[in-house]
């Protein structure tokens, strides 16, 4: 695992390659088929301070396997988290690992907690909600849930433990709102 550069742009398009439909559709909350140029440009290139993303590779055939990524919100304490695990790596860490490093890099930044937009049509939402513990749901719109979970001091905490465990095993997956909303906002802060 690493933070995500610009030659990563390959790695990162191979790896959405093996992610199954709802995966993607977890992942995006819509049905992409394929990365555009603008969205690789806007995935990889990140200024590592209030846009920052984690790449883990296979250490045997080295394909991308997992991102983990959070991009800093307007009060500058918090910030929308995502992570993905292609589909063939779920269910065995690697949410939980990308998560408690970047859990580390955000306190790093002066982030104190995560923000996370859930598909609410999942059976398990329930179970995943109670796991988080002294997280807070913050809204319910069109499908989706928005917690938000604090940081802890040290570590990733208990409650986001088992909330990633669940994620990495494809239960659900951390996701963010539909890509125009996101380079909306992204592009405002440039």
């Amino acid at each position: 695992m690493r933070p995500i550069g610009p030659d990563d742009k390959g790695a990162l398009d191979d790896a959405f390659a093996r992610l199954s439909e709802r995966s993607r559709y977890q992942r995006f909350l819509s049905s992409i088929r394929e990365l555009t140029e603008s969205q690789l440009r806007y995935l990889t290139e990140v200024d590592h301070h209030d846009h920052e993303a984690l790449i883990a590779f296979d250490p045997e055939t080295g394909a991308g396997v997992g991102v983990g990524r959070f991009v800093r919100l307007d009060d500058g304490v918090s910030a929308e988290a995502a992570v993905t695990v292609v589909d063939g790596w779920q269910g065995r860490g690697l949410g939980t690992a990308l998560t408690q490093l970047l859990a580390e890099r955000a306190r790093g930044e002066g982030i104190d907690r995560f923000r996370a937009y859930l598909l609410a049509t999942n059976e398990q939402m329930h179970d995943v909600l109670a796991s988080l513990g002294p997280a807070k749901v913050i809204s319910r719109d069109a499908g989706t849930v928005e917690v938000e979970v604090a940081i802890p001091k040290r570590g990733i905490g208990q409650h986001m433990a088992g909330v990633l465990r669940v994620v990495a095993g494809g239960t659900v997956e951390l996701a963010t709102p539909p890509w125009g909303i996101r380079q909306d906002r992204a592009s405002s802060e440039d």
